[in-house]
């Protein structure tokens, strides 16, 4: 009697093993993210020593973000494969090379290029503790679980407040400290992330693999819908420092500071956007949450005084772009057969963080050429409402597995 009437812990109840991978995995996506932006809170100072253009520098804080993107399609077809246990410290030791070699390319930004080149591995853990949690959570608290990782882009946060400020006490600190955290941090993994028994492993090639995941249209339904959420997280993570020190005249120091409290504000509501979507259709929190960033990204393009406008605008924007990205990936974990999590997550990470590249080149562009930056923000709003028309027309009506 009690075998039939007795919930299964394993099912209903996540496990204390399901909480401990959770922890190590966020707190490995954040350093690993603090690696990937490295170069964004120095772009200022790197301007000013190799008299980058604004398009020089747009290009410089980019190029991390396009190969971190690209990355995690292959990295997360080989977490399919392999599992988080190997691949977590793996990506988390080989990032302490390219954080070690901004150290002699600081001079040449033909340098700084190859080396932002190699640092994009570091942004492709995204890809690695997606289908990590997926595995591990029950569907009734998947979409809070996987809101609590992607916190881990707080990273960038980490990157804008602390980075600039351990530069003042060396040019070179920062990137040895990082180097140090990585190196811990791949030991802890090693030790502390396990692979869930039960996991399916494919046996198929990754071109097979990434093949079927590539012809499911929800994969790029979500891809659309992540590249506005998750592309306008990553955008103003690097873009943001130089906005604020270009527009507003603010110092080095105190852009960065800003732009933390930006993503500050997109980690805290990745979770929420989670949350609200294992008790609300997570289409509608995303249709609600890129509404609210179409409307605020019209204010900005107004360019309101930083102090008290701007920084509403910006914060607001924040509140939503988190709040989309945490409930598109409740929508993953609805509609992706679990075998496939891996590959899925890897291309819908690969569009957002391909969401994120493009902005600061188009933001540096129209600056050098129009000397503003509102018709980038008329453009951010233009997408932000095409997301919020598409999730709530067409994303309400999937089903579970449907694709």
């Amino acid at each position: 009697m009690d075998t039939v009437t007795k919930p299964s812990p394993a099912v209903e109840k996540p496990s204390t093993t399901a909480y401990r991978n959770l922890a190590v995995a966020t707190v490995g996506f954040a350093l690993t993210f603090w690696a990937w932006d490295l170069i964004a809170p120095l772009a200022g100072w790197y301007g000013d020593r190799l008299a980058l253009s604004s398009f020089e520098q747009s290009l410089l804080v980019a190029v991390p973000v396009l190969v971190g993107s690209l990355g995690r399609i292959p990295v997360g077809a080989l977490t399919d494969r392999y599992g988080a246990k190997l691949m977590f410290p793996l990506v988390s030791a080989l990032t302490i090379v390219p954080v070690l070699l901004l150290v002699p390319a600081k001079n040449s930004y033909l340098a700084m290029l190859a080396v932002g080149f190699l640092l994009g591995l570091g942004g492709t853990t995204f890809a690695i503790g997606i289908p990590l949690v997926n595995s591990w959570f029950p569907p009734a608290k998947r979409g809070l679980a996987l809101g609590v990782f992607g916190m881990g882009m707080g990273g960038v946060a980490l990157s804008g407040y602390f980075t600039p400020r351990i530069a003042e006490h060396g040019e070179n600190l920062p990137f040895f400290v990082v180097a140090v955290a990585l190196a811990a941090y791949a030991v802890l993994a090693f030790l502390l992330v396990s692979d869930r028994p039960d996991r399916p492993v494919p046996t198929a090639s990754l071109a097979a693999r990434l093949g079927r995941a590539g012809r499911l249209k929800v994969t790029w339904e979500l891809s659309a819908l992540y590249a506005i959420g998750f592309g306008g997280i990553v955008a103003f993570g690097v873009y943001l420092p130089t906005y604020l020190k270009t527009w507003y005249a603010l110092d080095p120091t105190d852009a960065g500071t800003k732009a933390a409290g930006f993503a500050l504000v997109t980690v805290v509501f990745r979770p929420i956007g989670g949350w609200l979507s294992d008790r609300i259709h997570p289409a509608v929190v995303t249709a609600a949450a890129l509404g609210v960033v179409a409307l605020l990204a019209v204010v900005q393009a107004f360019d309101p005084p930083l102090n008290p406008g701007g920084t509403v605008a910006l914060l607001c924007m924040a509140a939503g772009l988190g709040t989309a990205s945490g409930s598109v990936f409740a929508l993953v974990s609805q509609v992706t057969p679990q075998p496939q999590v891996g590959s899925v997550t890897g291309i819908v990470g690969a569009m957002g963080g391909l969401g994120g590249f493009v902005p600061p080149l188009v933001m540096g562009a129209i600056y050098s050429a129009k000397d503003s930056y509102s018709i980038g923000f008329m453009l951010l709003s233009d997408l932000a409402l095409a997301g919020c028309v598409y999730a709530y027309g067409r994303m309400r009506t999937i089903r579970p597995q449907e694709g």
